[in-house]
């Protein structure tokens, strides 16, 4: 891709930089192939856990130090746990690149995890669990994992369960590490008005002594999808649901295509089809979405709101509508034309953030080895057709092969 240069290290730490010009600002980030659904079951929330105290010393810094470090020069430095990835990324007037660099390799590679640290983020992580079980919109996301991946750490939940964080200890941080760290498998990406060359010779001065290291990670893709309907009472005035089921990973040929037909159905645009049925024409929502989420080996769709529970029947009913509309009836030449150039424009200004793209760099590199340019995506979307994207809801949008999970009010 233009303006994308790469280099690779004698241990594995591959190096993707992008020069920007026209931007004051370097954004970089250390993201490892490692996350959430690489923990053993006694380890669940150990990803999230590392995350977290990454922050609070190394052997050379106190975490106020750590703190202080990118602060005092008006930068950023932060941190972030998926089920596949854990990323150590920073924001810093591009003068203070170096600074930051050093930062994020200090705290990756030589955290020292002080016992009564992990004493005290170990309440700060259960408070997190306990304000995330607090907002419905978010604890049903993740209570929906496990319902379309049951008995797999797809569906665990990144955070881990209170009696798993609080029996957390220092060596089991570092046993987590020593099994799952692969330098092959670390992406330093960067974005910013540096020189590539001079980016290389900085990566070189902080990592290229990191020791090369291998893991014998196997990910294990979960069992076979079975369709499931589950309610909740919770103590909440709304109804939340969550609708969905498992889809393509990430490497598969109708991704794309099949991420534009969720982007019709409940994209962030507001003439979505669900927020148009549901929201504007009845008013039964605030907001509706649909997203589309892919991982190296599977991965599910689903959609998400809350209504009153008097209107819940009638929402479903809604969305079922609109499901079968997809299955049934193709979309007109306008409609297909509008639905690409909609995501186009999507993806370009997606694009446009330098703290993203420096994100979706690393990923990309992880997860397919290559990353495609806008005209490389635009090129495959042009070529969707309306029967490709009506077959592709008659296989993964038929009503009898959702799974539901419904919080509802306890009164």
């Amino acid at each position: 891709m233009d303006g994308i240069q790469e280099y690779t290290l004698p241990n594995g730490i591959r190096i993707v930089h992008r020069q920007v010009t026209h931007t004051a600002i370097s954004h970089m980030g250390l993201m490892l192939d490692m996350g959430s659904r690489d923990e053993k079951p006694h380890q669940q929330g150990l990803a999230h856990f590392w995350e977290h105290m990454a922050f609070k010393g190394t052997d050379k810094r106190s975490s106020l130090q750590i703190i202080n470090r990118l602060e005092v020069v008006g930068g950023e430095l932060n941190a972030y746990t998926t089920k596949e990835k854990i990323c150590f990324h920073a924001s810093v007037l591009t003068p203070h690149y170096e600074r930051a660099l050093e930062l994020l390799s200090d705290i990756t590679f030589h955290s020292v995890f002080p016992d009564k640290q992990v004493e005290r983020e170990r309440g700060v992580i259960l408070e997190e669990m306990s304000m995330y079980y607090d907002s419905p919109e978010d604890a049903i996301q993740d209570d929906f994992d496990d319902i379309i991946f049951s008995n797999h750490q797809l569906g665990c939940n990144i955070l881990g369960t209170q009696e798993s964080v609080n029996g957390f200890t220092r060596q089991d941080l570092l046993a987590f590490i020593a099994e799952n760290l692969d330098t092959s498998r670390i992406i330093f990406s960067s974005v910013g008005n540096m020189p590539f060359k001079k980016v290389v010779v900085l990566v070189e001065k902080y990592l290229k002594g990191i020791p090369a290291k291998s893991s014998s990670l196997i990910r294990t893709p979960p069992a076979i999808y079975t369709p499931k309907s589950v309610n909740h009472k919770r103590s909440i005035t709304q109804a939340h649901v969550a609708i969905g089921r498992t889809a393509y990973e990430i490497t598969h040929a109708q991704r794309l295509p099949f991420f534009m037909l969720i982007n019709l159905l409940g994209g962030p645009g507001m003439n979505s089809r669900l927020n148009l049925a549901v929201r504007e024409k009845n008013g039964l929502v605030y907001s509706i979405d649909a997203g589309y989420t892919p991982f190296i080996d599977t991965g599910y769709w689903g959609i998400y709101f809350a209504t009153e529970p008097k209107h819940l029947k009638k929402a479903n009913a809604l969305i079922l509508k609109e499901l079968k509309t997809l299955r049934e009836v193709p979309l007109t030449k306008t409609q297909l034309h509008n639905t690409k150039e909609q995501l186009m424009g999507q993806m370009a200004m997606s694009e446009e953030g330098n703290m993203s793209f420096m994100l979706m760099m690393a990923k990309s590199l992880l997860d397919i080895n290559r990353i495609d340019s806008l005209e490389e995506l635009f090129a495959q979307i042009r070529t969707v057709s309306a029967t490709q994207l009506q077959d592709l809801a008659n296989e993964l949008c038929r009503e009898e092969d959702l799974s539901y999970l419904t919080f509802l009010p306890e009164n």
